[in-house]
């Protein structure tokens, strides 16, 4: 009987050690990745990654982080909405051509318009 349990106790803290590693993991994902087929690197090196982001109405982003700072170009307008990782929200309302800078940030973003989204995600690295 005390088997079992030293069993059932070594795989509950096995659980529970995996579970703390891969937290920061999951909080850390990548914009490319969870934006599926949405998102398309088109540059990457040493100093910068260029994501092009193309958003029908009403797909997300799905939640992803940024390192560093990076830098948004708004290639077509449209409204969004982005919740942070505090589950705070905000509306955004941008016009072709708008630029926006933002520091490391962990969020995720709603195409919120009737017309679809094109936009440049500048991550600095």
């Amino acid at each position: 009987m005390k088997r079992d349990y030293f069993l059932g106790g070594g795989l509950l803290a096995a659980g529970l050690l995996a579970s703390l590693i891969l937290a920061p993991l999951a909080s850390a994902q990548d914009m490319a990745v969870t934006a599926g087929s949405n998102a398309k690197v088109v540059l990457d090196n040493d100093k910068v990654r260029v994501i092009e982001l193309n958003m029908p109405p009403g797909a997300t982003t799905g939640v992803h982080s940024h390192e560093g700072d990076s830098m948004v170009v708004f290639l077509s307008g449209g409204s969004a909405t982005q919740t942070q990782a505090d589950g705070s929200t905000k509306t955004l309302d941008r016009k072709p051509g708008d630029v926006m800078w933002s520091g490391p940030a962990t969020h995720e973003t709603k195409n919120t318009g009737k017309k679809p989204t094109r936009t440049l995600v500048i991550e600095l690295k």
